[in-house]
């Protein structure tokens, strides 16, 4: 089987789209609302696919798995400031649902490489 890179993950590239997504949308609001929210929720979602990069550079899968921890708690996060951007008015009901639910399938994705990682650290790979 050829080496699967991890930017050709489903994973990796999922997180990349919605950290773009959310630069887009955050990107034509006004000075406040991208001083207060965008930034956080910028910098959230960066942290998703940045977090998951580091994973895929650790070996030992006690590491990988705390950085794929960390990967989701930047997605909670980015839930967090999503609906406060949907609270605020500053996206529509339909970027709220989209994001909301790109979110929720990358979440899956995690979960599930979580524990992939906890099967590898069972068979002491």
């Amino acid at each position: 089987m050829p080496y699967e890179t991890l930017e050709s993950k489903r994973m990796y590239q999922r997180a990349e789209a919605i950290a773009d997504r959310i630069w887009e949308i955050v990107d034509r609001w006004n000075w406040f609302a991208r001083r207060t929210v965008g930034i956080q929720w910028v910098d959230a979602g960066d942290s998703i696919g940045g977090n998951i990069a580091e994973a895929g550079g650790r070996f030992h899968p006690n590491d990988v798995r705390n950085f794929l921890f960390y990967a989701r708690g930047s997605l909670r996060e980015s839930k967090y400031w999503l609906r406060r951007a949907h609270r605020r008015g500053l996206i529509t009901d339909e970027e709220q649902k989209f994001v909301d639910d790109e979110l929720e399938q990358l979440s899956r994705e995690i979960n599930e490489a979580i524990r992939y990682q906890k099967t590898r650290n069972r068979r002491g790979s």
